[in-house]
């Protein structure tokens, strides 16, 4: 059973909260690595130092598109690759536990699967933009 009343909020509930993960995982890397730094690491990895500054500049755009609900479903997808990257490149080897050294994927598969629920789920409540749609298969909205 679907309830129309309540799952536009929880859809809002599930957009905010991944949208302040990912504000506060960017921020990690802007206030505690630095930029500077979290280039350094890319690098040490194999990655070109700047991707990190388009990572970066990627969560805190994701992140305020989810929070502010400006096109949300696609903010949600275009979030993935940036948790895919990190598990084959960090966590991944890590193995599952986050609690692993060097944290394994665990973390990252439950955000990747909320963010997929969101973008199946709808825009939420709220959305200050809704995601464009097609037809009848538009998200509900409740204002």
């Amino acid at each position: 059973m679907f309830d129309t009343r309540t799952a536009p909020y929880a859809a809002l509930l599930l957009r905010l909260a991944l949208g302040v993960l990912f504000l506060a995982h960017a921020g990690l890397k802007i206030f505690v690595f630095t930029p500077a730094g979290t280039a350094q690491f890319f690098g040490s990895l194999g990655l070109p130092p700047a991707l990190a500054y388009v990572t970066i500049a990627w969560e805190v755009i994701g992140a305020l598109a989810l929070i502010l609900g400006v096109w949300p479903r696609l903010a949600a997808l275009a979030l993935i690759p940036v948790l895919a990257g990190a598990i084959a490149t960090v966590h991944g080897p890590a193995g599952f536990f986050f609690t692993n050294p060097n944290g394994g994927w665990e973390f990252l598969a439950l955000w990747i699967a909320g963010l997929l629920a969101l973008a199946l789920i709808g825009d939420g409540a709220l959305a200050l933009r809704p995601t464009p749609s097609r037809g009848a298969a538009n998200s509900y909205r409740a204002s």
